[in-house]
C-alpha cells in the first residue's frame, strides 16, 4: 500500500487566503505583544484554516507486476546458412524454458524477417523490433531484453539512451567461429549510360579464412549471356568496360565461384541495372520528287526531338535538260558518295519517300544499301505509284531486301485500310487508335499498290485485302514497305483522319529496334513478393515458362493468354510469388529475361560471417553480456533476477532486473478533519481558549 494526503478546501481558495491571512495578523500581534493565550489562539485558527482546508488520507491498493523480458529472434536471410535457424530455435525455447521457471518475469518474443519492398534494402532490423514489442511498456517494468542473432544487425543505435531502455541487453550469437566466406560487390557503376558507348563498372571480392593473393575468376553475364571471364584477386579493385548494346535495361552480372566450406554461395554473385539512354537517332529522308504527302513524313520526323533528320528532295534529276544555265540553279547538288558509302553506317533509318530510279543512284550504291540492311540498318520504303513501274527502286540490288516486289498493277478506288488479323498482335499496328473493328473510325485512303505474294509480316491491307504494310527482318536489319502514298490524308485530317503520327512513328521506331516494339519480347518484373511475367507473340499459344531461383531451384508455370474484346492480342501473362531476394532469371523458348526481388545486392547478404563486434559496444554499455553460444546450445547461460543496479552478468549467467512496477487497484480516501472527531477538536482547543481567557 502507499499513502497519500489531499486537500478539497470547503470555501474557494481565493476567499481561504484572505481568511487565513487575517488570522495570521492577529496573531502575529498577539505574539509580538505577548498576550496571554496568543499561543492557544495560533493553535485555534491554525486548526479552523486546516478544517476549512478540509485534508484527507488516501490509501492505493497496489498489485505487483512481473517485470518483462524482450526476446528478439533473428529469422533474416544469413540466419538460414549452415544451420543457423535451427540453431535459434533451439536457443530460444531453452531459454523461454529457464525465463518461465525463475517465475519472476513475463515474456515478449517476436521473429525478425526480412522485408521485401522495392524501395528499401533487405537488412536485420533487431532494434527496431525490440521497441515495437515494448512500445506500450512503462520502462520501469522492462527486466532487459535479449537477442538471438548471428551479429549482422543494420539498424544498430549510436547510443543506448535513443531505445529510452534502462536494462540489460544481452546477445546470443549463433554461428560457428572460424567460417569461411568469399563475397562479390559493386564498388561503383552508373545507372544510366549512353547505347554504343562505353561504361565502366568497379567491383572488389573480399573473403574470410582462404588464401589471401589466390587468383580468382569472374564471369561477367550481360543480359543473361556470358561475355567474358576475367582474372582477379582479393582484395582489389578492378574495373569491367564494354558498350553498351541496347536502351531500357541492361542487366550486368558478376559471379564467382562457389568453394566447397564456403559459408554460402548466395554473395558470389552481384548485378547490377543500367538504363540505356540513345543519343538522337539520325534518319536519311530521301523524297523522288516533291508531292503532297512530303510535308507528312518531314513534319513527324522534325517534330521528334529523339531524331536528327537529314532530308533531301530530288528536284531535278540529271535527264532533266531546260536549258538553264548552271550559275543561275539555286539548288544542292546531291551528295549520293557521302551519304550511300562514306557516312550511310552513321544512319539508323533510311526511308525512301516515293523514290524512283532516275540516274541519281548507280546500282554500286543499292548494294551498299542492301549490305547497310544486313549489317543491321533499318529502310522504309514508302510506296508510290513509281514502285510499281519502269524505273522502280524493286529494279534494282536494294531488290534483295524487299518483303515483296510490284505486279505493276495499281489500285485506284477509295479503301479503308484495315489492321490485319496478324496486325492485331503485332506491336507497330496493336491497339491503333479507333483501328479494332471492322470498319475503323478513320478516313479512307485512294490508292495502293499492288505486290507478289510477300515474304514478310502483313500487319494492314488496302483495298481488296491487298498487302498495305509489311515488316520482315533481313539478316540484322529490318525492312517496312508501306504500298501507300495516302497517309496525308491522315494528316490532313480528312474526313476525319487517321492515326498518322501513331502509326508512322510506330514504324520508325520498330525499325530502329525500340524493344517495346519487339513482336517476340519476354518482359519480366518484380515487385514486392511477386514476378510479373509478359510474353509478347505472334503466335497463337506460347510455352510455358522456367524459372530459375538465386538458389537455383527451377519452376515451370503455364501462361494465360491475354483477350480485348474477344480478339487475341499476343498477349501471355503470369504471376508467381515468392519469398526468396536475389536475381531470378525467366526464360521462354529462346527467349531470356532477368529480374529480381528486394534490392538488386542487399546488406543481408554482402557479409554473412557471424561476429561479435559489431553489437558488443552497445552491450558492454547496457551491462549486458555477449556470447556465441554452441550448435546444441549446452553453454547457454542460467538466468538470474536481479535488483536494479547491480551486475547484470557473471560467470555462466545473465542477469534480468527485478523491477518494482506495480499496478494501482483502488484508492481508499479517509478525511481528517470530518465528522465528529473534527467537530471535537475544534470545540475542545477553542474551549481551552475560552477557558485561559476566562480565568482573566
Amino acid at each position: 500500500m502507499q499513502y497519500d494526503i489531499a486537500f478539497a478546501p470547503h470555501l474557494p481558495l481565493w476567499l481561504l487566503v484572505i481568511l487565513i491571512g487575517v488570522s495570521l495578523l492577529f496573531v502575529a500581534w498577539g505574539l509580538l505583544l505577548r498576550l496571554r493565550g496568543s499561543f492557544l489562539r495560533a493553535i485555534a485558527w491554525g486548526l479552523l484554516g486546516i478544517a476549512l482546508l478540509n485534508p484527507s488520507l488516501l490509501i492505493e491498493e497496489r498489485e505487483k507486476l512481473k517485470s518483462i523480458i524482450a526476446i528478439v529472434a533473428d529469422k533474416s536471410g544469413s540466419q538460414n546458412l549452415d544451420g543457423r535457424n535451427k540453431q535459434t530455435d533451439l536457443i530460444k525455447s531453452k531459454l523461454i524454458e529457464r525465463i518461465n521457471k525463475s517465475g519472476n518475469f513475463e515474456i515478449r518474443e517476436i521473429d525478425v524477417r526480412d522485408q521485401i519492398s522495392p524501395d528499401t534494402d533487405i537488412s536485420t532490423a533487431l532494434f527496431s523490433a525490440l521497441q515495437s514489442i515494448l512500445n506500450d511498456v512503462p520502462t520501469n517494468q522492462i527486466a532487459g531484453s535479449v537477442f538471438i542473432t548471428d551479429g549482422r544487425v543494420h539498424d544498430i543505435p549510436n547510443d543506448n539512451e535513443v531505445l529510452n531502455i534502462d536494462a540489460p541487453l544481452h546477445v546470443l550469437v549463433t554461428g560457428e567461429e572460424n567460417e569461411k566466406d568469399r563475397q562479390i560487390k559493386i564498388v561503383e557503376a552508373p545507372r544510366y549510360a549512353v547505347v554504343g558507348e562505353s561504361y565502366e563498372i568497379s567491383y572488389e571480392i573480399t573473403q574470410q579464412g582462404f588464401e589471401q593473393d589466390q587468383e580468382i575468376e569472374v564471369q561477367i553475364y550481360v543480359d543473361g549471356e556470358l561475355i567474358t571471364v576475367e582474372p582477379a584477386i582479393a582484395g582489389e579493385v578492378f574495373s569491367f568496360v564494354d558498350n553498351l548494346q541496347h536502351g531500357g535495361k541492361n542487366i550486368i552480372e558478376f559471379k564467382i565461384a562457389p568453394q566447397l566450406d564456403e559459408l554460402t554461395p548466395a554473395n558470389n554473385q552481384v548485378f547490377t541495372t543500367i538504363n540505356g539512354i540513345r543519343e538522337n537517332l539520325r534518319v536519311l529522308l530521301v523524297s523522288g520528287e516533291p508531292h503532297i504527302g512530303e510535308r507528312t513524313w518531314r513534319n513527324l520526323l522534325k517534330s521528334d526531338a529523339s531524331v536528327d533528320l537529314v532530308h533531301f528532295t530530288i528536284l531535278r534529276p540529271p535527264e532533266k535538260q531546260d536549258g538553264t544555265p548552271i550559275n543561275q540553279l539555286s539548288l544542292i547538288a546531291f551528295p549520293t558518295r557521302e551519304l550511300f558509302v562514306e557516312k550511310i553506317d552513321e544512319f539508323d533509318l533510311i526511308i525512301f519517300d516515293r523514290y524512283s530510279r532516275r540516274g541519281v543512284l548507280p546500282n554500286l550504291y543499292f548494294e551498299n544499301i542492301t549490305r547497310y540492311v544486313r549489317d543491321g540498318g533499318a529502310i522504309l520504303i514508302a510506296a508510290g505509284p513509281e514502285f510499281g513501274i519502269t524505273g522502280s527502286i524493286a529494279q534494282t540490288p536494294l531488290a534483295k531486301v524487299l518483303p515483296a516486289l510490284p505486279t505493276g498493277k495499281m489500285y485506284q478506288k477509295p479503301y479503308k485500310p484495315l489492321i490485319s488479323n496478324l496486325g492485331q498482335k503485332h506491336p507497330v499496328t496493336k491497339g491503333l487508335d479507333k483501328g479494332r473493328a471492322l470498319d475503323p473510325n478513320w478516313s479512307e485512303w485512294f490508292r495502293s499498290i499492288s505486290v507478289s505474294t510477300p515474304t514478310g509480316d502483313v500487319v494492314m491491307e488496302g483495298a481488296n485485302k491487298s498487302p498495305l504494310l509489311i515488316l520482315q527482318r533481313f539478316d540484322e536489319g529490318r525492312v517496312a514497305l508501306l504500298l501507300s502514298d495516302h497517309s496525308w490524308l491522315w494528316a490532313r485530317g480528312y474526313n476525319g483522319g487517321g492515326p498518322h503520327v501513331q502509326l508512322l512513328r510506330r514504324i520508325s521506331h520498330w525499325l530502329m529496334k525500340e524493344p517495346e516494339l519487339e513482336e517476340e519480347r519476354l518482359i519480366a518484373h518484380g515487385d514486392g513478393d511477386t514476378i510479373s511475367i509478359m510474353r509478347q507473340t505472334l503466335e497463337t499459344d506460347a510455352p510455358e515458362v522456367k524459372i530459375i531461383t538465386p538458389s537455383g531451384k527451377e519452376i515451370i508455370i503455364a501462361l494465360t493468354a491475354q483477350q480485348d474484346s474477344e480478339q487475341e492480342t499476343g498477349v501471355f501473362k503470369a504471376q508467381i510469388k515468392t519469398s526468396e531476394i536475389g536475381l531470378y532469371q525467366i526464360a521462354n523458348g529462346e527467349l531470356t529475361a532477368l529480374t529480381h526481388i528486394g534490392p538488386p545486392n542487399p546488406k543481408e547478404f554482402a557479409n554473412v560471417i557471424s561476429t561479435q563486434n559489431l553489437l558488443k559496444p552497445i552491450v558492454e554499455k547496457s551491462g549486458g553480456k555477449i556470447m556465441r553460444i554452441s550448435k546444441d546450445a549446452n553453454n547457454l547461460p542460467r538466468i538470474l533476477a536481479i535488483r536494479e543496479g547491480a551486475a547484470a552478468k557473471g560467470n555462466g549467467w545473465i542477469g534480468f532486473n527485478n523491477t518494482n512496477a506495480t499496478q494501482l487497484i483502488g484508492v481508499n480516501r479517509i478525511s481528517l478533519f470530518s465528522g465528529l472527531f473534527g467537530l471535537a477538536l475544534l470545540i475542545f482547543i477553542f474551549a481551552a481558549v475560552w477557558t485561559r481567557e476566562g480565568k482573566h
